[in-house]
């Protein structure tokens, strides 16, 4: 009979593309991972990897029973779920990237009620603006910000993202609200952290703009401080600004201008197939969360 914790190590290979990376989730070393497929393909007759002295890749034989094992794992572990009465109870630590800021300001206030709804879960969230990666770093998921392109992940679409340009009530005051486009070379300007591009969509279709400011920072939350207090015209996301919004502080410019609509709020894991229960309710209570409509915006 195969050893169960064979068929783990073979699957988290397969979605690492790595024996190290597994390693490191499984809390084995390189050579023990190695030990294991070896026993494993020793066992079935067949090589399950290609190797090569950059990356490990499944044969034709490996994909297959791939599909196999990952569906029997699946059905292992709701069959133990059930038998120990913990069917609705989940257990085991959530790994969670998120950006800086919006991890701060809309994922950890509400912490307390997925955790007290599942009390088996504890949770490290790991809070950065630069895309980690995720099964190299042993990551369940990560929330991004972003247009995504075609990924190896998977992605579920958690809230639309509106960018604004923007400035305080009191900038306005003193230097008045620009007319165009054109105006804002007029304008203090305060450019992203990231030096990014403005990119945004408006009448005549999309605008590329790249501000020069005095002011440069690596935080996004320098930024954000400096437009409230009235330094400048920035892009800033509603989630960010919100309250700011809504209390008058913060104003609109240009309205007709706006960042793509393909920017979204996304959760992205490493795949479908497999997928912890743990995993798929945060993701769900975050979807629960925000929606299509998100509180920010209201």
């Amino acid at each position: 009979m195969t050893n169960l914790e064979d068929l783990d190590v073979f699957v988290r290979v397969a979605a690492t593309g790595s024996m190290s990376a597994a390693g490191r989730i499984l809390g084995l070393s390189p050579a023990v991972i190695s030990k294991r497929i070896k026993r494993l393909e020793e066992r079935l007759g067949t090589r399950l990897f290609q190797r090569t002295t950059r990356q490990i890749a499944l044969t034709e034989a490996g994909k297959g029973y791939h599909d196999r094992v990952t569906a029997i794992l699946a059905d292992l572990e709701d069959a133990e779920a059930f038998a120990s009465g913990r069917s609705s109870e989940m257990h085991g630590t959530l790994k969670i990237s998120a950006p800086t800021s919006f991890g701060r300001m809309h994922i950890a206030p509400h912490l307390k009620t997925f955790m007290e709804r599942h009390p088996g879960i504890s949770i490290q969230l790991m809070l950065t603006d630069e895309f980690t990666d995720i099964v190299g770093g042993g990551f369940d998921l990560a929330i991004r910000i972003a247009e995504l392109t075609d990924s190896s992940l998977v992605a579920r679409r958690l809230a639309p993202v509106r960018r604004i340009l923007c400035a305080s009530s009191e900038y306005i005051a003193a230097h008045g609200a620009p007319r165009s486009i054109e105006e804002l070379k007029t304008h203090i300007c305060l450019p992203a952290h990231n030096n990014d591009s403005w990119r945004l969509e408006g009448p005549e279709g999309p605008v590329v703009l790249r501000p020069e400011g005095k002011l440069i920072t690596n935080s996004s939350e320098v930024i954000r401080e400096a437009v409230i207090g009235g330094l400048g015209i920035a892009l800033r996301s509603t989630w960010d600004i919100g309250p700011e919004l809504k209390a008058r502080r913060i104003v609109q410019v240009l309205p007709a201008y706006e960042s793509s609509r393909n920017v979204a709020l996304s959760a992205v894991y490493p795949s479908r197939e497999f997928l912890p229960q743990k995993v798929r309710a945060f993701i769900d209570y975050l979807a629960g969360l925000y929606g299509p409509s998100p509180y920010w915006d209201r």
